[in-house]
């Protein structure tokens, strides 16, 4: 494994961080302002716009896509500039075309979507004209173990019909959504692995309703589209709208977490950064018993052992890009399953010294701390809560030990 990164990457590097100095930064108390004028929390700030288009302006677009439809990397080189974004996790990636849950759902129609489904919602996606939602876990039963979906898709001659209700639905709230992917049953007879589907259900579909938005801590989420409460009632789509087949949802939904739980960890790097640049400004402007908090015990502590936890994340989660990109998603499922447990964990405990390290102010809206902390927090349950990675792992590792 080279240690360097490539000529290409080094490149975009550059220029996604005089992007993130010359505009996203700037941009961020615009967004707060432009927010809080509109009166709606889940409300889309005139600022996105721009920051889009300077984005695609820069050539900054798709970088996350390999392939065709992308910028053509491969997870190894995108890794770093995911880590990039993560500085201004609410700003910097949908500026590049690369926030979830559009990146999950580009990555399913690319893989699997029919040419019409492609032409239909993976176009107007990757050229950012709309947005689109995740509906996969529901309120009524443990989401964490995908099997129990209840969601019913039911064929009816020429169309499907939904009937379930959802929540935690990633990007409902966004006013430019048109198109949920839907995840339900269609046939709760069958293995129970092959039990569910996905479908595409567009958001002004008779029997839609987005009943809420859903609040992190009190925060929004956004402007990813937060997240919402969605109810289905006799929904009819055509059956042109079945993503793959009938019983390749668990697959699909397989397929398309594997790079989300990566994406994930390499934006969480950033926001951990970002942390440890604040910790440290703030501990050498403040005083406290007649020295700079940079000169207290505790918190130098602090200050090294992020760096540490930093070191060995960044590591291990490249280690884990570069097996997806050698040797695909599944060879890296451990790998994968390792930083989705240790990621989220320590960048919350990184951010949690920020915070104390800034006093009141830490937990206050004058810094971006405390969402941050929210964000990292929420992601010990997306895409599959600690417990269930925990799980997975160990029986892995026990059957490496069981007899032949």
């Amino acid at each position: 494994m080279e240690f360097a990164y490539d000529s290409r990457t080094e490149e975009l590097r550059g220029r996604l961080l005089a992007f993130m100095d010359e505009v996203v930064y700037p941009a961020e108390p615009l967004f707060e302002e432009q927010v809080a004028a509109a009166g709606d929390p889940w409300a889309r700030p005139p600022v996105m716009a721009d920051l889009k288009a300077e984005g695609r302006r820069r050539g900054l677009w798709n970088l996350f896509l390999p392939g065709e439809h992308g910028a053509g990397l491969t997870n190894l080189q995108y890794a770093p500039l995911a880590e990039i974004t993560g500085r201004s996790p609410h700003l910097a990636p949908e500026a590049l075309n690369c926030s979830a849950p559009d990146t999950g759902n580009m990555e399913v129609l690319a893989e699997f979507g029919s040419a019409e489904q492609r032409d239909r919602w993976l176009k107007p996606l990757l050229e950012g004209e709309i947005r689109s939602a995740f509906c996969m876990t529901e309120p009524e039963v443990a989401s964490s173990d995908a099997t129990n979906i209840a969601t019913r898709i039911e064929r009816d001659g020429d169309h499907y019909v939904i009937n379930g209700r959802k929540w935690w639905s990633t990007g409902a709230m966004d006013p430019a959504c048109e198109i949920f992917v839907v995840m339900g049953r269609t046939d709760p007879d069958a293995p129970k692995h092959r039990r569910q589907s996905m479908i595409l259900v567009p958001r002004d579909t008779p029997g839609v309703t987005v009943v809420r938005g859903m609040t992190v801590f009190g925060y929004t989420d956004g402007p990813h589209g937060g997240h919402g409460e969605v109810l289905f009632k006799d929904v009819r789509v055509p059956a042109g709208n079945l993503i793959a087949g009938e019983g390749e949802g668990f697959a699909i939904a397989q397929a398309r977490l594997g790079p989300g739980r990566i994406h994930h960890c390499m934006r969480l790097i950033g926001m951990a950064e970002r942390a440890v640049e604040l910790m440290c400004r703030r501990a050498l402007e403040r005083s406290a018993f007649g020295k700079p908090l940079a000169e207290q015990g505790v918190v130098q502590e602090w200050i090294a052992e992020s760096r540490v936890r930093i070191e060995q994340l960044r590591l291990l989660v490249l280690k884990t890009a570069w097996l997806m990109d050698t040797v695909g998603n599944r060879g890296a499922h451990t790998e994968i399953q390792a930083i989705k447990i240790a990621t989220p964990a320590a960048v919350e405990w990184i951010l949690d010294k920020a915070i104390q390290t800034h006093g009141g102010g830490g937990v206050s809206q004058d810094f971006p701390l405390a969402q941050l902390w929210a964000g990292a927090r929420t992601l010990r349950f997306a895409d599959g809560p600690d417990e269930v990675h925990r799980r997975s792992l160990a029986r892995r590792e026990l059957k490496r030990h069981l007899p032949a």
